[in-house]
C-alpha cells in the first residue's frame, strides 16, 4: 500500500506540473500583453520596459516558469527594486489588478466554493441514487418509467435556467427563502445553510439527475449477479441484499463519478456563483478570465487540478473499501 501511495502520489506531481506547464505556455503565447494593460494608454516605451522588468515578464518563458513551481515549494520575491514583493510558500504569484497574493486569494474564496460543493453533493448524492435504486427496484413499471422521465427532463435544463425557477419561485413569489448571502458556518450554522439553499438546490437538481440514471444501471446490472441469488436463497432479508449487496457492488461507477464532480467544484462553480453573487473561487476565476489576471487563472487551474487528482486517489482508495473483490 505504501508502495502504492508513493507512486500515485509521484503521478499526482507529474500530472500537476503537466497542467501548470500547459496553462503557463498557453499565456505566454496570447497577444495579450499585461504590463501593456497595467501601464495604460499613454505609456512610454521606457515605463512599459521597467513593468515588464517588475512582473517578471522581460525573462525568457522557461525562466518564469522555473521561478514559478519553486516559487510553490520556497517561496520567491516577485519583482524588483522598492517595489519587490515578497511571497512566501506557498507562492503562486500576485494578482496583476491589485497585488494581492494569489494563494490568499484563493484561501479566502475556498470556504464558499466549498460549502456550496459540499452540500450540493450531499444532496445530489441522497436524491440521485434514491431515484436510481427505486427505479432499479421498479424495474419496466410506472414509477420506474416516471422517475426515468423526470431525470432526464432535470438533466437537460441548463443550471441557469433551474436557478432562475428557483428564485422566481422560492423567493420571489412565496418568499420562502432568503436570497443567497454567503454567512461563515462557524458564524451562524442556520444561517448559512438557509442562504445556500437555493444554490444547493440549482446545481443538486441537474447532478441528481444524471446519478438517477447511473445507479440505476449499475443496480441492475449487480441484482443481476449469482451472488444476489444467492444472498435471496440464504433467506437473507430484502433490505440486507438491496443495500449490503446490490448497491455496495453497484457503487464503483458512481464513486468514480462522484469523485470527478465533487473535485471539480470545490474548486469554484462559475455558472451559480456568479448567478447568485457568491463570493467563491468560480466567482473569482471568472473576473480573472475577463481581466486577463494570468497568476489568478494559472492558480485556479492548479487548485482545480489537485482536487481532482486528490479526488480520483481517494476515490481508488475507497474501491477496496466498497468493494471487497477489488482488493484482489
Amino acid at each position: 500500500m505504501i508502495l502504492y501511495l508513493g507512486r500515485r502520489l509521484l503521478g499526482m506531481l507529474g500530472v500537476l506540473l503537466a497542467i501548470a506547464a500547459v496553462t503557463f505556455t498557453i499565456f505566454y503565447v496570447l497577444p495579450s500583453d499585461p504590463a501593456a494593460a497595467a501601464c495604460g494608454k499613454a505609456c512610454s516605451d521606457e515605463r512599459l520596459e521597467a513593468i515588464r522588468a517588475h512582473m517578471g515578464l522581460d525573462a525568457p518563458v522557461w525562466r518564469q516558469f522555473a521561478d514559478f513551481v519553486t516559487g510553490i515549494f520556497t517561496g520567491r520575491t516577485v519583482g524588483t527594486g522598492q517595489y519587490a514583493l515578497h511571497c512566501d510558500f506557498p507562492c503562486l504569484g500576485y494578482s496583476y489588478e491589485n497585488s494581492e497574493g494569489v494563494w490568499d486569494l484563493l484561501v479566502d474564496r475556498l470556504p464558499v466554493s466549498a460549502s456550496l460543493a459540499v452540500g450540493a453533493a450531499v444532496l445530489w448524492l441522497a436524491l440521485g441514487l434514491t431515484a436510481g435504486v427505486t427505479a432499479a427496484l421498479r424495474k419496466d413499471t410506472l414509477t420506474d418509467r416516471a422517475l426515468m422521465v423526470g431525470a432526464v427532463a432535470a438533466a437537460s435544463l441548463p443550471v441557469y435556467f433551474t436557478s432562475v425557477l428557483l428564485v422566481y419561485g422560492l423567493i420571489r413569489l412565496t418568499g420562502l427563502l432568503p436570497y443567497p448571502q454567503y454567512v461563515p458556518f462557524t458564524s451562524d450554522p442556520a444561517s448559512w445553510a438557509s442562504n445556500l439553499l437555493l444554490p444547493w438546490l440549482a446545481l443538486a437538481i441537474l447532478y441528481a439527475a444524471m446519478y438517477a440514471r447511473q445507479s440505476r444501471g449499475a443496480m441492475i446490472e449487480s441484482m443481476a449477479e449469482p451472488y444476489i441469488r444467492t444472498a435471496r436463497a440464504k433467506g437473507l432479508p430484502r433490505r440486507t441484499v438491496v443495500v449490503k449487496h446490490g448497491l455496495r457492488a453497484g457503487m464503483t461507477p458512481i464513486l468514480t463519478l462522484f469523485g470527478m464532480d465533487l473535485g471539480g467544484l470545490l474548486a469554484g462553480a462559475v455558472i451559480t456563483e456568479s448567478l447568485f453573487g457568491l463570493p467563491g473561487i468560480g466567482r473569482l476565476f471568472y473576473g480573472a478570465l475577463t481581466t486577463g489576471d494570468q497568476p489568478v487563472i494559472l492558480g485556479v487551474t492548479l487548485l482545480a487540478a489537485t482536487f481532482i487528482v486528490v479526488a480520483n486517489l481517494a476515490v481508488d482508495l475507497l474501491y477496496a473499501v466498497v468493494d471487497p473483490r477489488v482488493r484482489y
